[in-house]
């Protein structure tokens, strides 16, 4: 390992991903990114994902620590969970991406490099920019969904930026730092966007790369009611609340 270049940690939420996990272990491992760390944020998975997780810390291809949670409160929750403890370990670079493997990990490189050689406070993996894609197998009314929902944050919000909902993103430290990222209290894709929003708000650049998103393969999806409704109203207190 290349103690010398930045330290980049993965941070990746679980919630029943015992089947996933080692694929994407695997690889990241492949991508040969100097000083790559992992960190797996557990929040409890019944199905045994913590412990997946502490057998590959131990024999596993690269550096991986486990943050088990005792309580699932949604996505953007455990990604504040992370990031923080990511922070305190000293992380360089921070990445956020799921674990259901619907975020190429072959695209880091790209993300790290143009985070370290552009003036981009955040790196985001988009969808929705000249050779991004969605899912092929996606049916029309989600891809519909998807697209308004990406139409509606922008015009209330103002981001600049054609994924605002997009998961995958690069930080860098001191972005996260700016933007306080232990203070955000949004959940599910409206915690997304409170980042991005954090992060333009402060005059900082957002730098979108191509990628294709795929559907998972294992598991369920998270998505609920409760986070779909959030998702629709936090524009609006992000827009006309007390700015932080």
């Amino acid at each position: 390992m290349d103690s010398s270049s930045p330290k980049t940690t993965v941070v990746v939420p679980t919630y029943n991903e015992r089947d996933n996990l080692p694929k994407l272990v695997e690889r990241l491992a492949a991508l040969e990114v100097p000083n790559l760390h992992l960190l797996v944020v557990d929040d409890n998975s019944p199905d045994g994902t913590g412990e997946v997780a502490e057998k590959l810390a131990i024999d596993g291809p690269l550096p991986i620590r486990v943050l088990h949670r005792t309580v699932k409160d949604g996505l953007g929750r455990a990604y504040v969970a992370g990031m923080t403890r990511a922070l305190e370990d000293g992380a360089d670079i921070v990445i956020q991406m799921d674990a259901d493997l619907s975020h190429p990990a072959e695209v880091i490189p790209t993300m790290i490099s143009t985070l370290t050689t552009t003036d981009a406070a955040v790196v985001l993996g988009s969808r929705y920019v000249p050779g991004g894609a969605v899912a092929s197998d996606w049916p029309w009314h989600r891809k519909a969904l998807s697209a308004w929902a990406n139409f509606y944050v922008n015009a209330i919000l103002r981001l600049g930026v054609k994924d605002a909902t997009a998961g995958f993103k690069a930080w860098h430290a001191r972005t996260l730092n700016a933007i306080d990222v232990a203070s955000i209290n949004s959940n599910g894709y409206s915690f997304q966007v409170e980042m991005n929003y954090r992060t333009t708000s402060r005059g900082m650049r957002i730098a979108e790369v191509p990628i294709t998103f795929e559907e998972r393969i294992e598991g369920v999806s998270k998505m609920s009611f409760g986070v779909q409704l959030e998702s629709a109203l936090v524009p609006w207190k992000l827009r006309f609340g007390k700015k932080r």
